[in-house]
């Protein structure tokens, strides 16, 4: 029997040398032609995957361009359109929160008198947005053109500065409501102060830099208990995040006046009121809810005392809207350089005539012919104030506002419009 080495090793060794070369040569060949094969299948499939990705790239930014809603030689030509001023001496007027309450009523009285007008809004949906629709329909018929996006938006900024030199702005997009702060504080941030900035540092750029005229809001005042509030009084204690980011907002764009030469005007709007208003005003859903045969909830303050308001009508509102511009004066900076001072001004826009929540409620009852379910309850902790009463004098002397409409008049004029719009015949919809 042969010993168990030769059938582990061939007898003749020389035989063993080459077979074991030819098979080695023939493993290596192999695993070369594999691993060549398996190099060439990498490459492929890398170029298949860069392909798709590509395609795939191209694919979404042709989405992406299809579905923007600004852009392109059509918007830019609506754009220019709706800014064309059409009077000697006039403005082209950019209008943030153009669909909004105050926005609608602005632009639309901007673009009557002549001057070109083109509004920015984002439509959100803090209130229903079909009623910011009905807006924007409106102002289509008046030939103001509104560009559907957000005031955070740096590039549209840019772009809107690109296809018109502005010479005024008027911002009015923000997140309204003091109470809804208790639920979305960041929605507060994001447009009231970032969004802000984001517009302002839009406007120190431009060339020729515009002229700036924005709301702040009575409720800067805060705990503030002298009366009737002037522009010089204390703001610095804040009853709600609102009223933080509105006085945020007055100290930044005092900041971008005094480095950026930027002409800025705040206005300081007391209790709006008036057709095409915000349904989360208290005069709104008081009349949907009476309407509808529904409680309404009336607050009041410590002791019992009655809550009041300087409550003022949307045309008045306009007219020291539109006298701010017109009084503006022109900014100073160039490329974002400040070349001289420029004015920085502060109004209040009020009535200077507070009435009590209850008597709104009884002067909603006589117009509507309905009376209203009460339930009176004591003011939560929820960031309201007691009461505001403007002090009107500054803006009476400086822009020759002069509140005309009473509480009595403005309701009248609100219910009429509101049983129109939601179909109202003698207090019962017909929809």
């Amino acid at each position: 029997m042969p010993p168990l080495e030769d059938d582990l090793f061939p007898s003749t060794p020389g035989k063993f040398k080459i077979e074991r070369a030819h098979t080695m040569n023939r493993q290596l060949y192999r695993c070369f032609a594999s691993t060549s094969t398996m190099f060439l299948w990498a490459l492929f499939l890398i170029a298949l995957t860069a392909s798709y990705l590509s395609f795939q790239g191209f694919v979404d930014s042709g989405s992406r361009y299809l579905s923007a809603s600004w852009g392109g030689i059509q918007w830019e030509k609506q754009v220019r359109t709706s800014a064309q001023i059409h009077r000697q001496g006039g403005m082209s007027v950019l209008v943030t929160g153009a669909a909004g309450f105050v926005g609608s009523h602005v632009s639309l009285a901007l673009k009557r008198r002549g001057e070109g007008v083109v509004g920015l809004d984002n439509f959100n949906d803090y209130y229903d947005p079909s009623l910011k629709k009905a807006r924007k329909s409106l102002l289509n018929t008046h030939e103001v053109f509104i560009v559907e996006g957000d005031v955070n938006d740096a590039k549209l900024l840019a772009k809107l500065f690109d296809v018109v030199a502005f010479t005024h702005v008027m911002h009015l997009a923000a997140q309204a409501g003091v109470r809804y702060a208790m639920e979305n504080p960041q929605s507060y941030v994001h447009s009231n102060i970032a969004g802000l900035v984001t517009l302002l540092e839009t406007c120190k750029s431009a060339n020729p830099q515009p002229a700036i005229v924005w709301a702040s809001s009575s409720s800067v005042y805060g705990l503030n208990e002298k009366v009737p509030f002037s522009e010089s009084d204390r703001t610095d204690q804040p009853a709600s995040l609102y009223a933080a980011t509105k006085k945020a907002g007055e100290e930044i764009t005092h900041t971008y006046n005094h480095i950026y030469g930027l002409s800025i005007t705040g206005l300081r709007f007391f209790t709006v009121y008036g057709p095409w208003g915000r349904p989360d005003m208290a005069y709104f859903s008081f009349t949907r809810n009476i309407l509808q045969g529904k409680p309404i909830t009336v607050y009041r303050g410590k002791d019992h005392v009655d809550l009041a308001r300087d409550f003022t009508f949307i045309d008045d509102i306009v007219k020291g809207c539109v006298g701010s511009l017109d009084t503006a004066g022109k900014s100073t900076g160039s490329g974002g350089k400040k070349r001289g001072p420029a004015p920085y001004r502060i109004f209040n826009l009020g009535n200077t005539s507070p009435v009590t929540v209850p008597t709104l409620v009884s002067i909603l009852e006589k117009h509507l012919k309905v009376k209203a379910k009460r339930n009176i309850v004591d003011m939560p902790g929820n960031g309201d104030v007691p009461f505001t009463h403007a002090n009107i004098s500054s803006a009476r002397k400086e822009l020759g506002y002069k509140p005309t409409t009473d509480l009595q008049t403005g309701l009248k004029k609100f219910v009429k419009w509101y049983l129109s719009y939601y179909g109202y015949n003698h207090g019962k919809s017909v929809n």
